[in-house]
């Protein structure tokens, strides 16, 4: 029985206050605790700047952070009021930086508002931000003057100051100057990557706005860097797509008023829509008063259904499905469609405070029904580029059924059994069940396989032997790849499944690591040609087919000695001509004798232990991400189908190999 908890009574309920409110509990403001809350907090302060310019007061915002983790925002608009507020009975700087749900954006929706399509709306940020902040200073430039207020964990430090300007003097603005408090966020090292982010995404939300950063390396310099699309979404697609376009880029635009219910007042959007085909880039984004929907919300829903309809009703009037066949879905559209929406409105219901979907049914509506229109519009005014975007997404989706029964058909081939060392010629298993200590050495023919075989600990080390050269999986399809025995012999041992990647990201692959059978993978080769090709194509085989096991470094190479040198009774290992003139200058002096080492199926097994499997003396390469796509660079330069690229290759290396070319 747990022990009983003290006293609780009517004085057990408290409320937190002032600053208490976010610094106690950042994460039902920002979303988290962590960095990401801490990211958020930042975000809100620039979200007040660019409302600022968007509404016309001011083109360039400037962010500049140092290395002390201090954060300013610099607009050019009409200066934060800070003054005496008699309407509310407080100063505005009480209002805005200390009192959650206040400020200037709640009447967006009402003719004359200070703010028509805000980013900021609930009142929260800018208090929020100065609770969870160490200090943060706030400096006004409004009607000829300079005011001040400061603030130090959450609570104000002094009086409103004010400073006239001189007549020279024209700058007007708000600058923000704080730094996130670590008694509030578990972490506040912002790292320069969400900044360029966050301000790429703002420039292409708002047309013409410049952000300039200012970041300050560890060595004191600063770097500068200036975000700015001029003509925004049109700009971003263009740019993204480049010359890889099936179809070039469309820029729409629409407006238009209405409700979410009809108990619910009516409210104006407005939205810019780019988009194109391409058979080599996709992307969607989705923007909301200049905030970055990563889970789309209102907009998603809308594409999804606009774009599936207006394709599958085309495909059908062209008579371009099969008979019997099913229909297309987004996920095949997806595939090859490059789409920014961008839109703006006077209410907004976001999903949560962090603004990452947005739930407005009139928009979904609104949205759905332009897109509808315009799609139907564009395919009969350009019929060539609806045929080609037509024609590629079947293609999408007939792949990805392919891929789909592609997956069935080697999940079963590839199904497990309690008896695998039966169902695998050759393979010799290790008696650990455990994962976590079990290693397999993948080795080079039925020679090798003897020497490792009575070379290793039996405990925890298994041998699987290749028999000849492994398919070039770069070039091969999965038909014919699982039709290889080594491969699927290969893939049984490992035991996890495939990656088998479709056109459609929605396309499933066999692949679990969960089920994977062992803590360490290693190719083992004879270190001369035939056995740097043979590791070549077992390198690009990880790459094609497992290279979530590349990137969690459980694939090695064993490396294996040149040279065994001989003095006395000791016996030493080079494995590079440098490591062999190393050993001799240690040696010099002294009878030696130097041996070309053997292949491994001609090493002894003792030497076979020392050299490539006691886990002490061994050395292991750990095949990095990079490594494997180098290799599949270089292998597909040299044997796949870009001869010009490989003519390239053979004129710009070529030099490195002449002194081993036999001209006789």
């Amino acid at each position: 029985m747990p022990e009983k908890t003290p006293i609780y009574d009517n004085d057990s309920i408290t409320s937190l206050k002032g600053a208490d409110r976010v610094r106690k509990r950042p994460a039902v403001i920002f979303g988290s605790d962590g960095i990401e809350g801490c990211e958020h907090s930042v975000f809100e302060i620039l979200s007040n700047a660019v409302d600022e310019a968007r509404e016309g007061y001011g083109k360039i915002i400037y962010i500049t952070v140092g290395n002390d983790g201090v954060i300013s925002v610099e607009d050019e608009g009409r200066g934060v009021p800070l003054d005496y507020n008699a309407k509310e009975g407080k100063y505005n700087w009480e209002l805005v930086y200390c009192e959650l749900y206040a400020g200037g954006k709640y009447n967006n929706n009402d003719a004359g508002s200070n703010y028509k399509y805000s980013l900021g709306l609930n009142g929260l940020g800018a208090a929020a931000t100065q609770y969870s902040s160490e200090f943060m200073d706030v400096y006004s430039y409004r009607a000829g003057e300079k005011l001040e207020m400061h603030f130090k964990k959450g609570e104000p430090v002094g009086e409103l100051t004010r400073t006239a300007l001189s007549k020279k003097d024209k700058q007007h603005g708000t600058v923000v100057t704080w730094r996130p408090d670590l008694e509030v966020f578990t972490s506040t090292a912002i790292p320069k990557e969400f900044y360029e982010v966050m301000l790429e995404r703002q420039a292409i939300a708002n047309r013409g706005l410049c952000f300039i950063l200012k970041f300050q390396n560890a060595d004191g310099t600063f770097e500068e860097k200036t975000f700015q699309y001029e003509n925004g979404i049109a700009d971003y697609i263009t740019a993204l797509v480049g010359d890889k376009y099936l179809t070039p880029p469309v820029f729409l635009q629409m407006e238009a008023r209405g409700r979410d219910r009809a108990d619910k007042p009516e409210y104006n959007l407005k939205a810019e829509i780019a988009f194109c085909f391409s058979n080599e880039e996709s992307r969607t984004e989705y923007y909301h008063n200049a905030s970055f929907l990563e889970h789309g919300g209102s907009p998603d829903r809308a594409a999804r259904t606009a774009f599936t309809y207006a394709i599958d009703k085309y495909i059908k009037a062209t008579g371009k499905y099969n008979k019997n066949e099913s229909k297309i879905g987004f996920s095949d559209v997806e595939d090859s469609l490059l789409l920014v929406i961008n839109s703006f409105s006077t209410e907004t219901s976001y999903a949560n405070q962090t603004k990452k979907a947005i739930t407005n049914e009139f928009i979904a509506e609104a949205l759905t029904n332009y897109l509808k229109h315009a799609l139907e519009v564009y395919f009969a005014e350009k019929p060539a580029e609806a045929d080609k975007i037509a024609s590629q997404v079947l293609v999408n989706k007939r792949s990805r059924e392919t891929a789909e029964k592609t997956r069935v058909d080697v999940k079963k081939k590839l199904a497990s059994s309690s008896d695998i060392s039966n169902r695998v010629e050759k393979f010799v298993s290790c008696r650990s069940k455990d994962p976590e200590k079990r290693e397999v050495y993948i080795v080079e023919g039925d020679s090798a396989m003897g020497s490792c075989i009575q070379g290793r600990d039996a405990e925890f080390q298994a041998i699987i032997p290749v028999r000849g050269k492994t398919l070039n999986c770069l070039k091969c399809g999965y038909d014919k790849i699982f039709k290889s025995e080594i491969i699927v012999d290969l893939l049984k041992v490992i035991g996890c499944g495939a990656e088998i990647s479709g056109k459609s990201k929605s396309a499933q692959n066999t692949f679990d690591i969960n089920l994977l059978k062992w803590s360490k993978i290693i190719i083992c080769t004879d270190a001369d040609e035939d056995g740097f090709q043979i590791r070549t194509l077992l390198l690009t085989l990880f790459y094609r087919l497992l290279p979530t096991l590349i990137k969690e470094g459980k694939v090695f190479i064993a490396e294996s000695p040149l040279f065994e040198i001989t003095c006395g009774n000791d016996t030493y290992f080079a494995y590079d001509e440098k490591e062999k003139a190393d050993i001799l200058n240690k040696l010099k002096g002294k009878k030696i004798s130097i041996q070309r080492s053997k292949g491994l199926g001609e090493n002894e097994p003792d030497m076979m232990w020392k050299t490539t499997m006691n886990p002490a003396t061994r050395r292991l390469i750990r095949v990095s991400k990079a490594d494997a796509e180098e290799t599949a660079r270089i292998f597909d330069t040299l044997l796949g189908d870009d001869l010009p690229a490989r003519k390239r290759f053979i004129v710009e290396n070529s030099g490195i190999y002449i002194k081993d070319a036999d001209f006789t």
